[in-house]
């Protein structure tokens, strides 16, 4: 999305209005935000007239990206587990509305209040001027999900979501089988990886929401501490280990890949604030085959980023440089893989 159009700003600021029961809304001003490699975040300052929400507010306006890829929710699937997620007690931008006529701005869009501070991962493993205590800040992550996997099959119902796997290893597993098989391309490694994770799949031991992308780089920290846990578009139900091992995976520690729980702190720190959430204690064992996967994972999402360049035509430098990461991970695949390293987590 190139910007808004005189008329499209005209038309968004009358669905606005319509929907705060404003008398008018005006746009003060608009810019892209940065990051976003499925979707398009735009800064939007709004001035309000009348209403609840009479004055100014700062929101995000979040809509599609030109291409993206498989397995991402729409707007409105996205903003209804966001508002779960609020609703449970989730760090996460307030929700306001989502729109999903089309006639608008030629798209799906939801809009959030926006928050302060960084998510660049970074600058969050390096500038200790962002983010207060390491420890306390991971402590406060374990927290955080803990609450997001309180919602479960049995207390929230999504009828856009699959239907909550029996093995979400399996289910896992099935799933990446697909997109490489689809790919038609030869990725010994990663053949190599489906028959480590086939053969040590742990047993099944309940389904809860899983954010699918909580990591360090889809957080914001002020100078303080935690502001919001963003970009919802992957979450599903599976296995609460599986978020624990993409946080906790080497590929996405950044700088800090001594610090094993996102690059900023200990597993410890994460435990005890995971743990006194939830009431259920970590299984590393478990977790150790999830930060397996999560490095499978990522080498998938990498090449569909790659083929959004190469094929779709999306031709930005981010997109370009994220279908050469797949050998970064196959390296460290090789390396977690190796028969004397089984549940040796680093």
């Amino acid at each position: 999305m190139q910007g808004l159009s005189a008329q499209d700003k005209e038309r968004l600021c009358q669905c606005l209005a319509d929907v705060f029961s404003a008398r008018s809304v005006s746009i003060d001003a608009m810019s892209i935000l940065s990051g976003g490699a499925i979707q398009e975040n735009w800064a939007l300052d709004l001035t309000i007239t009348g209403g609840q929400r009479d004055g100014h507010l700062s929101t995000v306006l979040r809509t599609d990206s030109p291409t993206g890829v498989a397995v991402s929710l729409s707007r409105a699937q996205e903003f209804s587990l966001l508002q779960a997620a609020w609703d449970a007690g989730v760090t996460v931008p307030e929700p306001l509305l989502c729109v999903t006529d089309m006639a608008v701005i030629g798209k799906e869009f939801c809009l959030m209040r926006r928050v302060g501070g960084t998510a660049l991962g970074q600058r969050i493993t390096r500038d200790m001027t962002v983010g207060g205590d390491r420890e306390a800040l991971t402590e406060r992550l374990g927290r955080e999900m803990a609450r997001i996997h309180s919602i479960t099959p049995q207390t929230h119902q999504f009828a856009f979501l699959d239907a909550p796997p029996d093995d979400p290893a399996a289910a896992e597993l099935a799933s990446m089988c697909r997109f490489l098989d689809e790919m038609d391309r030869p990725r010994p490694v990663l053949d190599w990886t489906i028959r480590w994770l086939q053969r040590n799949r742990p047993e099944p031991q309940g389904t809860v929401l899983a954010h699918h992308d909580f990591r360090t780089g889809n957080y914001m920290v002020d100078e303080s501490g935690l502001t919001a846990i963003l970009d919802w578009e992957f979450a599903g139900w599976s296995d609460r280990c599986e978020d624990i091992g993409w946080f906790h995976a080497m590929c996405w520690r950044f700088s800090g890949r001594d610090k094993p729980a996102g690059g900023i702190g200990s597993r410890e720190a994460f435990a005890r604030g995971y743990e006194g959430v939830s009431g259920i204690k970590i299984d590393q064992t478990r977790v150790y085959y999830w930060e397996v996967y999560a490095h499978l994972r990522w080498a998938v999402i990498a090449l569909q980023q790659g083929d959004r360049y190469l094929v779709g035509g999306e031709r930005t430098l981010d997109l370009g440089l994220t279908g050469r990461r797949p050998a970064e991970m196959e390296l460290e695949m090789l390396r977690m893989t190796a028969p004397h390293t089984l549940g040796e987590a680093a």
